[in-house]
């Protein structure tokens, strides 16, 4: 006996139109209505697998109007499911709003296994770790783009971003990271789908040219995050307006350091 909900989170595919479970299209054909991000792009699945539950747009932009509706709809016994145009709704799309009032309202929520582009992406790279951050959509600001690439220097950093400016992240995550290893993968599960990995500047030749599609990248941690960290550290210091031998003194009485070495890396920078 399978046990019934009254609201849920159906993965759909994110390029290749049979990458969806039976259970999926079984839910989309009972539910009530589905709500959607874009209505015509749901439509689209939905006609290949002959659903004929009726959608009702569901996106950032009307969100907390739509919850007052759902709550209602539910408490009239009716059922729901959620999708995304594409993936697995709340990763990086709309959701956070309506499962919240959801549970706090006593309503059902279960959410279904699916296609999502990061486990796609991550299960097709090496990786020396388990281990991962994960930030979605990256910053367009090269500043914030500078401040996440030091943060997480010590963790692989998986983002997406889109194909208008991918290129350009990388070029400053290379003027900050220097020229760093990274997995970039493209149109996953669809006919052109690529994968690449290397250097910053191998990636960013290869696709000298342009590139399409939707995006998932991995800047992979550093081989010595901790020497990284302390350069971040001086860099932060001299932002700061401090002299060399100052933060040679302050990061060596911090962290146990040998104080020559600092003021060498910090003269190396002045230098560089």
């Amino acid at each position: 006996m399978v046990r019934e909900y009254d609201f849920y989170v159906v993965p759909t595919p994110i390029g290749n139109i049979q990458d969806i479970t039976l259970r999926a299209i079984e839910i989309l054909k009972s539910v009530d209505f589905i709500a959607c991000e874009d209505t015509r792009t749901t439509q689209k699945l939905l006609n290949h697998y002959d659903i004929k539950t009726k959608c009702i747009s569901y996106h950032k932009y009307n969100e907390r109007e739509r919850v007052n509706f759902f709550l209602s709809e539910l408490k009239n016994g009716k059922k729901i499911a959620l999708v995304s145009d594409a993936g697995t709704p709340m990763i990086c799309d709309p959701g956070g709003v309506i499962i919240k009032e959801l549970i706090n309202s006593g309503f059902s929520v279960t959410s279904l296994p699916g296609a999502s582009a990061v486990t796609t992406f991550l299960s097709q790279i090496p990786r020396e770790s388990e281990e991962f951050t994960f930030i979605g959509f990256i910053s367009k600001s090269e500043s914030q783009i500078t401040e996440t690439a030091e943060k997480y220097s010590a963790s692989n950093l998986v983002f997406y971003d889109s194909p208008e400016r991918i290129l350009k992240t990388l070029n400053i995550i290379k003027s900050t990271r220097g020229d760093a290893q990274i997995a970039l993968g493209r149109e996953l599960s669809k006919l052109f789908e690529e994968i690449k990995i290397g250097k910053i500047s191998e990636i960013l030749s290869h696709f000298k040219n342009g590139i399409k599609g939707e995006i998932v990248c991995m800047l992979y941690q550093e081989a010595n995050p901790n020497d990284y960290d302390i350069l971040s550290k001086i860099k932060t210091l001299k932002y700061k307006g401090f002299k060399d031998k100052e933060i040679s003194v302050i990061l060596s009485s911090l962290y146990n350091l040998n104080k020559n070495q600092i003021y060498k890396q910090s003269l190396n920078i002045n230098q560089n």
